[in-house]
This record gives C-alpha cells, structure tokens and sequence, in this order.
C-alpha cells in the first residue's frame, strides 16, 4: 500500500491524543502507507498554559512533531484526525488549523481523499460522538470521502472502540490496549481504503 499518503493531525492538551495519533501511525506504517505526523499549533496563551503543569509538560513533550500546515494535507492522499472533545466539538485548536485549509478547499484539494476522526474526553459521555460527527460535517464540505471504523472489527466492541472513530475516555493517562487495537483497526482500515482509491 505503498501508494497511501497518509497525515495524521492532532492536538493533545495532556498527551492522550499524541498517544492515539502515534499509534494510528504505528498501525499505518505497519500496512505500508507513508504518514506523516503532525500536531496542530497550540493557541493558548503561555501565561495560561502555564497555569496547569500536565498542560505546560505535553507542551513540552511534542516539541519535537513538526507542526500540520496546508502543505501536509495538499501532500497527503488521506487523512486521520484527532483531537479532544471540548463542549461536544473539538478542540479549539484544531478548529483554528481547519480553518487554514480554505484555499486548499476553495481549490478542490481536500475533496476525494479518505478521512476518519478520533477523539477523547475526561468522562465517557463528554461529547465524544458529538465531536466526532461536527468533524465530519467539516469534511463533506470538503468533498472528502468519509471512513468510519463502523462496526469492522471486533475492537470496536471494547474500550475506545466506536463506530463513528476511536473515542478514549481519559484525561492524560496511558491509552490501554483495548483502545489500540480500536486505534489499529480504524488506521488500517483507512488506509485499505484508500489504496483502493488511489489503485
């Protein structure tokens, strides 16, 4: 599936989500795509980013992961996103990156490309399919094509499996395994998809 080019976007404030992301690219890499990793600026003022240490210390942590730009997605020929759920949508810093991509939309050069969506919450009824289908709506207007894990897979019965895209339930500590494997799945089953496409 060496024909797959696969960005991986994300935002974490605590570090569930880089863990998420990071195993969806394990998973990609694994199958064959060529992915590249990327997290989405943090728009939080320092001062209060300051104020809680977990938030300063996964500030910290994913210096390293290059920043998403336009240049990824117009690069990439599938897309996976994962962001936290805040109040039943995402993150707000993910919104401001989505945001930059209107000239790649205005241009047609987000639409046909596959693209799933993952997300967390600190409580398990925090919004997190709520977020999940306010991605989603994003990526029809695109004229992207839509893959959801669905129910494919028996993962997606246990914890962090949901037919909509992976949903943890945590707030910064390490994403069990039940979960991967939900991860796993939707990154392969992703990039399934889109060799076909682009077969």
């Amino acid at each position: 599936m060496s024909n797959v080019r696969l960005a991986i976007v994300y935002y974490s404030t605590y570090g569930t989500n880089q863990q998420m992301a990071e195993t969806a690219a394990e998973a990609a890499r694994e199958v064959g795509a060529e992915v590249r990793l990327r997290r989405v600026r943090e728009t939080a003022p320092p001062e209060v980013v300051r104020t809680q240490e977990a938030w300063a210390a996964q500030v910290e942590r994913s210096a390293q992961i290059p920043e998403a730009t336009p240049d990824d997605m117009e690069w990439a020929n599938a897309f996976l996103f994962s962001t936290p759920t805040r109040f039943g949508g995402a993150a707000s810093q993910m919104r401001a990156f989505i945001d930059t991509l209107g000239g790649l939309w205005a241009q047609g050069k987000l639409a046909d490309k596959p693209v799933s969506a993952m997300t967390s919450a600190q409580n398990p009824h925090g919004g997190q399919e709520t977020t999940l289908q306010s991605l989603y709506f994003t990526f029809m207007h695109w004229g992207s094509i839509l893959v959801p894990p669905g129910y494919t897979d028996p993962s997606i019965f246990g914890a962090g499996g949901n037919p909509y895209g992976s949903s943890v339930t945590a707030a910064g500590a390490p994403v069990g395994e039940e979960a991967k494997a939900a991860i796993r799945h939707q990154a392969r089953r992703l990039v399934e998809v889109a060799a076909k496409l682009n077969g």
